[in-house]
């Protein structure tokens, strides 16, 4: 095989599959990575393949679905689309694995196949929110629901790492999500974390409100998967409601539509900086492979940016850097006050 990178995909995982999945390799379609598609392969023949893919399908007839629990998917899951991808990164064959289904489902199947860095207790959800002044990467974005302080930390050592890698920049600025910026404010949970952090990491820079997700004045925001899923929707949801009113607003008269035109330069730009189309994939951080989470609901577009963020994750090796940091706290890790 002379392609340099092989990517698995869950062909089946998602509200729109398979028809984005297809839709969007042909749309990212490269010679220089290979393909290995897992899923039903009638269904998967069903959309075209552009000639310029390299792929292959492999045949299952088991996919893990939305509504399936956690205990079913764990026992029957390893043989469905997303478990036989997931365990091709796991044995070498694939370099990455990327799908959009359940999130839930697939941390569970991922981090039973293929692991846990050493040192780390949970993987994170990571992604990159565009901001004014640059991007940011944040997590966690759902995986953890509750987190112990141990587990934010690991959240800032693997964000540094990762932010570093993407951004390609030494010096880091790492900071926490919290309800102020003053350093009374906030949980223990915080509080404890902030204290652990300005001990070991040079780039923390302490606290920052939610306001500061759209300002990209940091390289990365660590917070609880709660809080990080929810303030991640709230993100999409306002940027989908900002641009659909736009589009109403301009279609609404003559006057309106003329004024669009005139404009059509500048807001086709804003409308690239709040489509999250183009910002859709997330990684598993803090798993001993390249693990990419797409939205469930993405189009085509969507799934050709997830696979665009899995080459950017696959050309920067963060592994390295992420067990740097462990070594250099774990000293804090340690110390069982700190961990609770």
């Amino acid at each position: 095989m002379c392609a340099s990178k092989v990517i698995a995909v869950d062909g089946m995982g998602g509200d729109n599959a398979p028809a984005a999945v297809v839709e969007g390799l042909a749309k990212f379609a490269s010679s220089a990575y290979h393909f290995i598609i897992f899923g039903n392969k009638n269904e998967l023949d069903k959309y075209p393949f552009p000639p310029n893919l390299s792929y292959e399908i492999r045949h299952t007839e088991m996919a893990v679905t939305s509504d399936m629990e956690v205990m079913s998917a764990l026992r029957s899951g390893k043989e469905s689309s997303m478990g036989l991808a997931i365990q091709s990164v796991a044995s070498g064959e694939a370099d990455a694995v990327v799908s959009s289904g359940n999130t839930s489902l697939y941390m569970a199947l991922a981090k039973i196949i293929i692991k846990t860095i050493d040192g780390i207790d949970r993987p994170a959800i990571a992604s990159i929110i565009p901001g004014k002044n640059g991007r940011t990467v944040c997590l966690d974005l759902g995986a953890n629901a509750e987190s112990n302080i141990k587990n934010m930390v690991d959240f800032a050592i693997m964000g540094e790492a990762l932010a570093r890698s993407i951004f390609n920049k030494e010096k880091i600025k790492v900071a926490l999500l919290n309800i102020g910026s003053e350093e009374v404010k906030g949980s223990r949970l915080v509080k404890k974390t902030s204290e652990i952090l300005r001990k070991f990491m040079d780039g923390y820079v302490g606290f920052v409100e939610g306001d500061d997700f759209g300002k990209g004045n940091v390289d990365v925001i660590v917070t609880d998967g709660f809080t990080g899923n929810v303030a991640l929707k709230t993100i999409e949801g306002t940027a989908k409601y900002i641009v659909s009113e736009l589009k109403t607003a301009l279609q609404s008269s003559t006057l309106a539509k003329i004024g669009g035109l005139l404009a059509m330069t500048s807001l086709s730009k804003l409308h690239n900086q709040m489509d999250p189309r183009l910002y859709n994939g997330a990684i598993l951080v803090g798993l001993r492979g390249v693990v990419v989470k797409s939205h469930g609901n993405s189009d085509s577009i969507g799934f050709a940016n997830a696979l665009q963020f899995t080459i950017n994750i696959l050309n920067n090796n963060i592994f390295h850097r992420i067990r740097e940091q462990l070594e250099k706290s774990k000293p804090y890790h340690d110390n069982k006050d700190n961990n609770s």
